[in-house]
């Protein structure tokens, strides 16, 4: 029998309060941690998709592809750090020429950390993981996925929809994998005004690898990666 549960329980209330109150602690240093170690990797591309997707699959294929050509062309490649889609980004930077970065996640099961990481930061909160992820990025990439895959995207479409960081290329890749949830956007969002027809922009279909490089590069032509100085008040606000 643990001590907690020899406790009276008038007294339970006061140890999960000073419990909840320690376990900020834990969450600052993973936001310390984390800033410190991912300093040295910009500029980068967070690269996001299905962790069930299997080595022989064309996504798999595409994805180590990409982030190989965007590791050759200079960018770190920012991934979950798990198995499928992630290791695929993880795989194709590691034989390039820029960092592979796997930020990994605590799960009770489905996740366990790719070999393919020059540098490796876990994470036991999802919500500081998601904060690295677009604070270190200057583009996403996403593959095929599912509700993580969602999440991930929607997190980085409302940041820049709603100006609480800069905006950045956000790059879908598998027109029939996606197109559907497009059409639904414009369909059904837009048609009844949950959304502006300008926040359809801040999405580009590419599938091409190359030219999702290009893509990204286009988009920083003119301004470089260098955040500007309200930029980076913007980031702390996150």
């Amino acid at each position: 029998m643990s001590n907690q549960s020899k406790l009276p329980s008038s007294k339970l209330p006061e140890v999960w309060n000073s419990k909840e109150a320690w376990r900020v602690f834990g969450i600052m240093s993973e936001f310390v941690s984390a800033t410190d170690r991912l300093n040295v990797i910009q500029p980068a591309v967070s690269i996001f998709g299905s962790a069930r997707t299997q080595p022989n699959h064309p996504y798999y294929k595409k994805t180590e592809e990409i982030a190989r050509l965007l590791s050759d062309a200079g960018f770190s490649v920012i991934s979950g750090g798990g198995p499928g889609v992630m290791e695929a980004a993880n795989k194709g930077a590691f034989y390039g020429k820029s960092p592979s970065v796997g930020l990994n996640i605590q799960l009770p099961h489905e996740q366990h950390d790719n070999p393919y990481q020059n540098i490796s930061q876990t994470f036991q909160h999802f919500f500081v993981r998601k904060v690295m992820f677009v604070k270190f990025a200057s583009a996403y990439v996403v593959m095929p996925g599912g509700f993580g895959t969602l999440d991930e995207l929607m997190e980085a479409l409302t940041l820049v929809q709603t100006g609480k960081t800069r905006r950045i290329p956000i790059i879908l890749v598998g027109s029939e994998f996606w197109r559907g949830m497009l059409d639904w956007f414009r369909q059904t969002l837009l048609a009844e005004g949950m959304i502006n027809p300008q926040d359809l922009d801040l999405i580009q279909l590419i599938d091409n690898s190359e030219e999702v490089v290009n893509a990204i590069f286009s988009h920083y032509e003119t301004r470089g990666f260098e955040l500007s100085e309200a930029e980076r008040e913007m980031q702390l606000n996150l």
